[in-house]
């Protein structure tokens, strides 16, 4: 969208008082909603096939193991409420089980079944396949920056939030 008559693009504004972080809220809000509009999907049939919650929540489960809800919960940074909400159309499809607790046979935790590690390794396939695609012309140093540099701006945001500021 072009700029306002008389107001000048914020990303291209070079007098501000700090320029190069003017540039960077911008970038940041532009890959928020290109990132969000693309969904970062993937590529080929399974392109956009799986929404962000479902995949945060399987690729947790799936690095951590069997979990209980507020675990799952406090490691992802949001309520025990919403995982609920969220974890409840993965185990009606079969991409997660719930099961009792290995010491407390009480207690439920949260696993992925096999069609879900399956179901997993096709989506994380095809978001690989795009990252290869967006950034064909990288090399592997810059690859490695960047995924340096954006896990801990991703860090910088969790602990920000997490302060409450």
């Amino acid at each position: 969208m072009p700029p306002t008559a008389g107001r000048p693009d914020p990303a291209q504004d070079r007098t501000g008082p700090a320029p190069l972080l003017d540039t960077l809220q911008h970038q940041v809000a532009l890959f928020a909603r290109r990132a969000e509009q693309t969904r970062l999907g993937g590529v080929g049939q399974a392109r956009n096939s799986m929404d962000r919650a479902a995949y945060l929540l399987l690729n947790r489960l799936d690095r951590d193991g069997p979990t209980g809800v507020k675990a799952l919960a406090a490691g992802m940074g949001i309520d025990s409420s919403t995982v609920t909400r969220q974890v409840a159309p993965l185990v009606e499809s079969g991409l997660v089980k719930r099961t009792s607790h290995p010491d407390d046979g009480r207690a439920v935790v949260l696993q992925l079944s096999p069609r879900g590690v399956a179901r997993l390794e096709q989506v994380r396939a095809s978001r690989r396949e795009l990252m290869e695609l967006l950034t064909r012309d990288w090399d592997e140093k810059e690859r490695t920056v960047f995924c340096e540099l954006l896990t801990r701006f991703n860090q910088a945001l969790s602990d920000f939030q997490s302060e409450g500021s």
